[in-house]
């Protein structure tokens, strides 16, 4: 993480956001004027001139960062009120039996909903997939297997023929076969591939411009305590649900996969806002999304553990152990409710069951390595490209035709996916084939092996033969199709309809390592007396099963992408019952994260972070500027001084002036503008609804009212108007370094902690006097600090007595890609 000074805090609009603040001041004191519970529970209470608090203080606008100890703090307090009154009747101990085992409840509705609309989603995918082949006459709604299962015409040779399916050539013209149906099928596959796509893009613009993407990168965004309103919305849930099932019909290169994560959260975000302990405390709000995110990848590839193991290694911010437990149980009721629908028709829960009857031998190690360097590679090639592509976007007039986009690639890719069986089907479909052992009745031509008409071997058992002609023909035609998804999945992931890259991922390694699979079994059966196969690969045994190597594979590109190790791997075998192939699958994982770590440690969700410039404090980074807090305190000498607020002799108008003049999130508090000596810190929302609220319910309250955050009210003419006090918004208690403390030190605070600021203190004792700073830095990718330490506090035989101010600050683009960020006039 580079660390760069920047212009103080601007909040103009939705574009910025600066969040992880750093306001630097010393308190002489902590406890100047308050009592020792004030102190605890400072950040947690809200009013005091009202009985009770109004709505919206203690909230945060869009586009912020909430403050996790304030949330914690909420949180502490309200579950102590409610145990005391636990004990003074029946009813209240029914409520806080009800409060404890809400979070159970939470988690059952968002199993059951995200579990059902999985299935529905699945469902309707493999419909509209085969829609844009045939129709079935016997039941429009049946997909060509669903349709062909309830023929009793379906003969075991022709198990994809049904006279009851018939494609649209057929359907108008009576003619199945020829030039003229390969031609009109041809043109109606495109044509359906662009009216889904074309129907997705246009509701994503016009309803639920949130609903584009993966949102894997800003659901870790969120999750790490950033506020982006809407986009766990009801309308991006319906929307979402509707868009995915388009654009993965349209036959595009993307999963659904990463959205179901999206869909799963916005699912509990909506069952959040029916218990007032989640609704109005961002951080536990968060706990419960975190649990969501698991069981979205649960329903997502039939994987529970996997599921788990992925909110706590890619997506989670804050993991506590209860969220462990409640993550495991919305997963196994997403996915037993996956299960009870049944969407792929094989009465089980993983999406690409496999059955291998051969074990792996030490010698394809090798291979299965080389696979895994592959899978960096290829992950390395896709993150820059995609991303270089997708900043071509947001930075040219492309960005600003996203319809057209998405028409063109759509086009593209149908036209160029029909010619090949193997980009023509669905990519679920194609991964399916390729993970699959050849037994006896297969009739793929990945299985068109010459039989040796002697053998009389079980059928599960069959050893390894020579490739037939259709295996080569295979074979050229994956090559094809191998090319093809590196090239289009590049433009296709990050444009504005639901996209998700793990099966995409999967396909191109699946590809390669069957690819890689098929010619290791033929130099095994053609050169078994080769030193590397002798010594396991006699002939006629069967030794090696490229349906393994598909697997590893896809664990490859998908570990090289992503950047996943131990929930790739748990992933990959729940995905395909494999479990005794374990070992090859870890080899894989590892050695494409090594190489892909060789060249960024950035995976494509991380990346796509940066790109968008959500203020995400990864804690894999590491902080490598030796400097301390000092070093990176502006202003300079000549530079404005940061604006305080007095505690006793400050007027209102004061207050609505300097925060009308200043775009910072808070204020610090200090005795008087002589002694500068903290007494706390106040939200700039709060202080603004505090305001507000009190002209509009208080009597007497006017422009000319002194504010005052003391307890007792200051000594003031009998003519004044009548006083305001503020004292319950301060926050009393704000966390504290000291100017000396390394900046490494600063940055782990701000990740473990979660701060939204941290004051920073510089104590002088030489005349016993005291200088206050005000501190922020922004954490900006791509740019470097300026070595060198400002000289804003006066001469070293006596502190100056100014408070300065510096704003650390990230910058984020709203979804339609443009960039509103407006400097702001340095504040006096």
């Amino acid at each position: 993480m580079n660390v760069t000074v920047s212009q103080p805090d601007c909040l103009s609009g939705e574009s910025v956001i600066s969040d992880l603040s750093a306001a630097l001041l010393h308190p002489v004191s902590i406890h100047v004027g308050s009592t020792p519970t004030e102190e605890m529970n400072g950040a947690g209470n809200l009013m005091d001139f009202l009985d009770e608090p109004f709505p919206d203080v203690g909230t945060y606008e869009d586009f912020h960062t909430i403050d996790w100890l304030r949330e914690k703090s909420r949180d502490t307090d309200r579950h102590r009120k409610i145990t005391s009154k636990s004990k003074e009747s029946i009813w209240e101990l029914i409520k806080s039996l009800l409060d404890a085992w809400s979070g159970w409840v939470v988690m059952l509705l968002i199993g059951l909903l995200s579990g059902t609309l999985a299935g529905v989603i699945d469902l309707a995918v493999d419909w509209m997939t085969d829609l844009k082949e045939g129709v079935c006459l016997s039941a429009f709604w049946y997909s060509h297997e669903q349709c062909c299962w309830t023929s009793n015409e379906t003969t075991f040779d022709d198990r994809d023929k049904c006279p009851q399916w018939q494609k649209w050539a057929e359907l108008m013209t009576g003619h199945a076969e020829g030039g003229g149906a390969y031609v009109l099928n041809y043109f109606l596959y495109v044509l359906w591939a662009l009216l889904f796509s074309f129907l997705a893009v246009s509701l994503v613009r016009v309803f639920a411009p949130y609903a584009c993407g993966s949102g894997i990168p800003e659901i870790k965004t969120i999750l790490s305590g950033f506020i982006i309103r809407g986009y766990l919305g009801k309308w991006t849930l319906l929307i979402k649900t509707v868009t995915l099932v388009l654009a993965v019909s349209s036959g595009l290169s993307l999963g659904k996969e990463g959205p179901l994560v999206h869909v799963a959260c916005c699912c509990g975000n909506l069952f959040c806002s029916l218990f007032s302990k989640y609704s109005k405390n961002e951080g536990k709000r968060r706990e419960v999304l975190s649990a969501a995110a698991a069981a979205g990848v649960s329903v997502a590839f039939g994987a529970p553990i996997g599921g788990v193991l992925f909110s706590l290694e890619e997506v989670s911010y804050y993991f506590p152990l209860k969220t462990l437990w409640r993550s495991f149980f919305a997963a196994l009721v997403a996915a037993f409710t996956l299960r009870s629908i049944n969407p792929f028709g094989n009465s089980r829960l993983v999406l690409f069951y496999v059955e291998y009857h051969t074990p792996w031998y030490m010698a394809e190690l090798v291979p299965f390595i080389l696979l895994g360097v592959f899978g960096g590679l290829w992950g390395t090639l896709f993150i820059r490209a995609n991303i270089a592509w997708c900043r071509r976007r947001k930075t040219t007039q492309l960005g600003k035709y996203p319809v057209l986009e998405v028409i063109a690639v759509t086009g593209i890719t149908a036209v160029l996916a029909y010619p090949n069986p193997y980009t023509r089907r669905s990519t679920s479909e194609l991964i399916s084939e390729l993970f699959n052992d050849c037994g006896a009745l297969e009739s793929s031509q990945l299985c068109d092996y010459i039989n040796n008409p002697n053998m009389s071997r079980p059928v599960d058992d069959i050893p390894d033969r020579p490739a037939g002609p259709g295996v080569y023909n295979a074979l050229w035609q994956l090559a094809l199709a191998l090319v093809f998804k590196i090239v289009i999945t590049i433009f296709t992931f990050g444009m504005k309809i639901p996209s998700g890259l793990f099966i995409p991922s999967m396909a191109v390694g699946a590809i390669a390592g069957r690819i890689v699979g098929i010619a290791v079994e033929q130099m095994a059966y053609h050169h078994h007396d080769w030193i590397i196969f002798k010594n396991w690969c006699r002939p006629g045994a069967d030794c090696v099963t490229p349906g393994l190597y598909a697997m590893v594979g896809a664990a490859a590109c998908l570990g090289g992408v992503t950047r996943m190790t131990v929930s790739l791997v748990v992933i990959m075998f729940e995905l395909t019952g494999g479990l005794e192939y374990i070992v090859p699958l870890m080899a894989a994982a590892v050695t494409s994260k090594w190489v892909a770590d060789a060249f960024g440690k950035e995976g494509i969700y991380e990346s796509h972070i940066q790109l968008n410039g959500y203020p995400y404090l990864d804690v894999r980074d590491e902080f490598t500027h030796r400097t301390l807090a000092t070093d990176v305190m502006r202003p300079r000498r000549n530079d404005p001084t940061l604006a305080v607020l007095t505690q006793d002799s400050t007027t209102v108008e004061d207050v609505e002036t300097l925060i009308k003049d200043t775009d910072y999130n808070g204020f610090p508090v200090v005795v008087s503008r002589e002694s500068e000596r903290l007494i706390g810190f106040v939200q700039r929302r709060d202080l603004t609804l505090a305001i507000k609220n009190a002209r509009q319910k208080q009597d007497g309250v006017v422009s000319s009212s002194v504010v005052y955050f003391t307890e007792d009210a200051p000594q003031l003419p009998a003519s004044n108007p009548q006083p305001l006090k503020l004292r319950r918004i301060l926050n009393l208690s704000p966390f504290t370094v000291t100017d000396h403390t390394p900046m490494e030190t600063v940055v782990d605070i701000f990740r473990k902690l979660g701060l939204r600021q941290c004051l920073v203190t510089r104590i002088r004792l030489k005349k016993l006097k005291f200088t206050s700073l005000c501190v922020c830095v922004q954490a900006s990718p791509g740019h470097h600090h300026q070595e060198g330490r400002p000289a804003s506090h006066g001469s070293d035989d006596e502190p100056g007595s100014r408070v300065h101010h510096v704003q650390l600050e990230r910058r984020v683009l709203p979804p339609d890609g443009v960039n509103r960020y407006r400097p702001s006039p340095p504040s006096s």
